[in-house]
């Protein structure tokens, strides 16, 4: 069987293939043939002029054959697209130039460190030149001296032995025993000298030891001198070089790599060691070890290291305390800062750093105020020439509308309206503290009701100004001068009556006054010179905000300083974001929204609290540190409010909670301000005995979580302008969890009061129907102790109650067992009529006794 198979070998196609043979080698001296083609390249040689077809009469040069053009370009097209190619190539060129300009530069800066590095080398290499040439010099100079010494100590060996050798011998001593031989010592061989024979020789042999050690101190530094030398091999390696000793280790080529890389990083300054830099390290209460090592600028492994020294065994992403973590920023050379997690929140500027030549003048912020229906909605729908009533249910305002106005001047106001209602107490506080200007809406049929008390009281707490604007003027019966009256009761002085607060009577109808209540509020925003800083970051307060279902948690924002742009992060509360759009009051996207502007915010990470401040940071994650710290510090807080109780308190408690019967209930609100206005009010709903209880309350739909809740706690779900989607409506239905609807709050608050009313017991009324007086006792078998008695007043009926009364004294209160008239049982006995009664489970009755017959009725109770 072939290699092949019988298939046609593998080739690359087309062209004009070179066929060819690989010989291919495998294991156990194995080889194969294998048939392998090869495709020529192919080349392409350009067309001579003149060999197409001349262009086309009447065509642009410059602009090439119109034949190989693409379908389709004209010759504007062609223009354009040659104009576009001439200006990149000249972008192209300056690029180049600036290149060639900026490598120049870097060339130079790279020389000019080059040679101040060689400088330094010359510098230390003269330096450790002469160290070494001195101490060459001093080591000559000991040499010397030595070599001295050793000829002088010689010297003086010689003398004495020729002194001896003059002197007679001594004769021997018992104690130093005689040479073997008599005779006199052997001569010394040809060419040797004559060597004394003594013991101490050392000294003599010193010079040649010296010289050889000299010797070997050269030898060694002509080895390390070649060593140093040598280079990188030339040519190829041999197997004969290879296995040769001759030249010794050779480099190889990645050695010669790093040595020229090192050299290079030398001559560039880039291989010297940087002075270790001393960082100044914010310490919070507790800290993550790794968070630690990256603000030290240290590896991890190493605090790591640092920290089980001292005997802590942690990882690197466990935390540890503001105190160890100070000994390790010691430890590592650096200054420990304590800071609070509360200076987080330092990131966000303040308003007092804006410049006077950067403050322009900016609109006023007008919030229209009053009681329920005198007109606040209407007057604004005349100054906006809008409908706005309408879309209101039951014709009352039930959320802050921010809205932007432009008068026939050209002046531009923003205006505020807030409800009347009375569950609407936080909404018109709110309004009060980010407005400039209070109009005070008051009816001239009606005068002064409680809504409009509590919006002086708001706008008094506010500091800001009043203008008392009296509507219905076009109403049979208005009275503006009781208005005017009636305001003086609460320190109100209008300038009708030589007060300083402006007053315009107005009628939202006709629209009589509505010029000159414009032309107040310019002559008042004028009076308070109210300005802004437009460049600085955006600051704001939240007038509203809702969850909606295609666009997420929206914030309506009041700017107040700086201006907001789409794409800022900011942070509101405890929720942070980045501006997705911007919606102004007509539903346009704005880009940008400066001072006194209300726009809708899109992007939150979550629904803010109506109320809360808008501020823009610069990083997200400034933003995330700032709302995680305000979260955590609301959490403490309410934790330190329920540690706060005591368990003599928690015990107290709980037993009035047991006499208390409580109606829950879970809200769910189209925006922030209605659903925290609800909450208010049911929380007011209520007494001693019954109470509502809020288990839940929140913005957007309701959603088959809000059901799964209700259903564990037996609470209806409260829907205010939001509606639950299909699948938490079968979910409710399946559970049994009802869900009610409301536009109105009234409608709410009377429904939850009829609720709570049906937690309540019934009232108990005792009605007397009669008295009965025991003439005699007796004892019958089977019945035990009956009485016989005369009905001295009223009527005695079975079904009654009785107590029994002794010298007055109620001794026994129950019921009846038996009433018999003769041997009948009867249902009633009449006045002046004599009975039988026989008392339930009790038989202590004398003659003489009297009985009162009573009945019990229930009468239902309702809340106030």
């Amino acid at each position: 069987m072939s290699d092949t198979d019988g298939k046609k070998p593998l080739g690359l196609g087309g062209g004009a293939p070179r066929s060819g043979q690989v010989k291919q080698s495998f294991s156990h001296g194995r080889t194969k043939s294998v048939v392998v083609e090869t495709k020529r390249k192919r080349v392409v040689v350009p067309a001579k002029p003149g060999a197409t077809g001349a262009a086309t009469p009447g065509a642009n040069p410059h602009l090439g054959d119109p034949s190989k053009r693409p379908a389709g370009i004209s010759d504007a097209e062609m223009e354009r697209r040659l104009a576009a190619l001439k200006a990149a190539k000249a972008r192209e060129a300056e690029d180049n130039a600036k290149r060639a300009e900026d490598e120049k530069l870097r060339g130079e800066d790279r020389a000019r460190r080059r040679e101040e590095i060689e400088a330094k080398e010359r510098e230390e290499r003269a330096r450790l030149e002469a160290l070494r040439l001195k101490a060459e010099e001093e080591e000559a100079a000991r040499k010397a001296e030595a070599e001295a010494r050793i000829a002088a100590a010689a010297a003086r060996k010689a003398d004495v032995l020729g002194t001896s050798r003059r002197q007679p011998a001594a004769p021997a001593s018992a104690d130093k025993p005689l040479d073997r031989g008599d005779g006199p010592a052997p001569a010394p061989a040809p060419g040797e000298a004559a060597v004394p024979r003594t013991r101490n020789l050392a000294p003599a042999l010193a010079p040649r030891k010296s010289e050889r050690e000299r010797d070997e101190r050269a030898t060694d530094r002509d080895r390390a001198k070649t060593k140093g030398d040598e280079g990188r091999r030339a040519g190829k390696l041999t197997l004969s070089d290879a296995t040769s000793d001759e030249g010794g280790r050779q480099r190889s080529l990645a050695a010669m790599k790093r040595k020229q890389e090192k050299a290079r990083q030398k001559a560039l300054g880039l291989g010297q060691k940087s002075e270790k830099q001393v960082r100044d390290v914010q310490l919070p209460e507790t800290i993550v070890v790794s968070e630690l090592a990256n603000r030290m600028a240290e590896r991890a492994a190493d605090v790591v290291k640092s920290l089980m020294k001292m005997g802590m065994m942690v990882t690197m992403n466990q935390a540890i305390d503001a105190d160890t973590a100070e000994l390790v920023i010691e430890e590592f050379g650096h200054k420990a800062v304590r800071v609070s997690d509360a200076d987080v929140e330092q990131a966000i500027e303040t308003v007092g750093n804006d410049r006077d030549e950067d403050m322009i003048t900016r609109p006023p912020i007008v919030t229209i105020m009053g009681h329920v229906d005198h007109g606040k909605t209407s007057l604004l729908d005349a100054i906006r020439k809008a409908n706005v009533v309408s879309g209101e249910a039951g014709g009352i305002t039930q959320h802050i509308g921010a809205y932007q106005v432009t008068t026939e001047n050209g002046a531009v106001i923003s205006f505020l309206d807030t409800p009347g209602h009375a569950a609407f107490t936080s909404m018109r506080s709110r309004g009060a503290a980010v407005t400039d200007i209070v109009i005070l809406v008051v009816a001239a049929d009606d005068a002064v009701m409680p809504q409009t008390i509590e919006a002086i009281a708001h706008a008094k707490a506010a500091k800001v100004p009043l203008i008392v604007a009296i509507n219905k003027m076009d109403k049979h019966g208005a009275d503006p001068t009781k208005v005017r009256t009636d305001l003086l009761q609460h320190n109100i002085v209008v300038e009708a009556m030589s007060g300083d607060v402006q007053d315009v009577e107005v009628s939202a109808k006709t629209g009589m006054g509505l010029d000159n209540l414009l032309e107040a509020i310019a002559l008042q925003a004028e009076i308070l010179e109210l300005k802004a800083n437009p460049k600085r970051a955006a600051q704001g307060a939240v007038i509203e905000a809702k969850l909606d279902v295609g666009r997420g948690p929206v914030a309506t924002v009041l700017v107040q300083n700086g201006t907001l742009r789409k794409g800022d992060i900011f942070v509101v509360g405890e929720q942070w974001g980045k501006v997705r759009a911007l919606i102004n009051d007509k539903g346009e996207t704005v880009m940008e929204a400066g001072p006194s502007v209300p726009v809708e915010v899109l992007g939150l990470n979550g629904t803010p609290q109506a109320g809360d401040v808008l501020n823009v940071v610069e990083t997200e994650a400034q933003a995330r540190e700032i709302a995680d710290y305000r979260e955590k510090a609301a959490k403490d807080k309410r934790a330190a409010a329920g540690a706060a109780t005591t368990l003599e308190q928690l015990m107290a408690k709980a037993k009035a909670d047991k006499s208390v019967s409580e109606l829950p209930v879970l809200v769910k609100a189209d925006v922030q301000g209605s659903a925290e206005a609800i909450v208010q009010a049911l929380e007011k709903v209520g007494n001693d005995e019954v109470r509502v209880r809020i288990l839940h309350s929140g913005v957007g739909a309701i959603t088959d979580t809000d059901v799964g809740l209700a259903e564990a706690s037996g609470a209806p779900i409260i829907g205010f302008n939001v509606r639950a989607n299909a699948s938490a409506r079968n979910s409710a239905h399946q559970k049994g969890v009802e869900i009610r609807y409301y536009s109105i709050i009234y409608d709410l608050v009377d429904d939850i009061k009829k609720a709570a009313s049906g937690l309540l017991k019934a009232e108990v009324r005792e009605t007397f129907i009669g008295y009965a007086q025991i003439k005699e006792v007796f004892k019958v078998t089977g019945v035990g102790m009956v009485a016989g008695c005369i009905v001295t007043e009223g009527v005695a009926r079975r079904s009654a109650g009785v107590r029994l009364l002794r010298d007055n004294v109620v001794i026994h209160e129950g019921t009846l067992k038996t009433l018999k008239r003769y041997k009948d049982e009867v249902k009633e006995v009449q006045s002046g009529q004599e009975c039988g009664m026989a008392f339930e489970r009790y038989e202590d009755i004398r003659q003489g006794d009297v009985i009162e017959i009573f009945e019990r009725e229930e009468v239902q109770r309702t809340l106030a």
